[in-house]
């Protein structure tokens, strides 16, 4: 018996302006706003596969590094071009301590840590 990866939560300050953001990095679009929760997903025929994230609206802010975090990989751009596009979405470049990688450590608008690999994924790889 296994699982299957289905959503990933997010506490946040301002769940909609996440919500916006990661849309725009995934391509996904919003499936449900409602009272300081949003919840986004891929649009079909992608829907059933990708995973869904939402946001949900807590006081607090972001103090600490992540402890799980999302790699992206672009899939039809270099490593470079993808993380220029993610900058001017809002991103900003984090260091928390990766040194030389062949990966680049952004956060996004909240301060929540990704990475953005070096390869582009297959088109034809699901």
């Amino acid at each position: 018996m296994t699982s299957r990866f289905t959503d990933l939560a997010v506490d946040c300050t301002d769940p909609d302006r996440l919500a916006r953001f990661w849309c725009a990095v995934l391509g996904y679009e919003i499936r449900e706003d409602d009272d300081g929760v949003v919840t986004i997903g891929a649009p079909a025929p992608h829907a059933a596969a990708a995973p869904t994230l939402t946001f949900a609206h807590v006081p607090e802010p972001k103090t600490l590094k992540n402890r799980l975090h999302v790699d992206l990989t672009p899939t039809d751009a270099d490593q470079a071009h993808e993380v220029r596009r993610l900058l001017d979405l809002g991103a900003r470049p984090v260091d928390v301590g990766q040194g030389d990688a062949s990966w680049v450590v952004l956060a996004d608008p909240e301060g929540n840590e990704f990475c953005v690999l070096g390869g582009r994924l297959d088109p034809s790889t699901p």
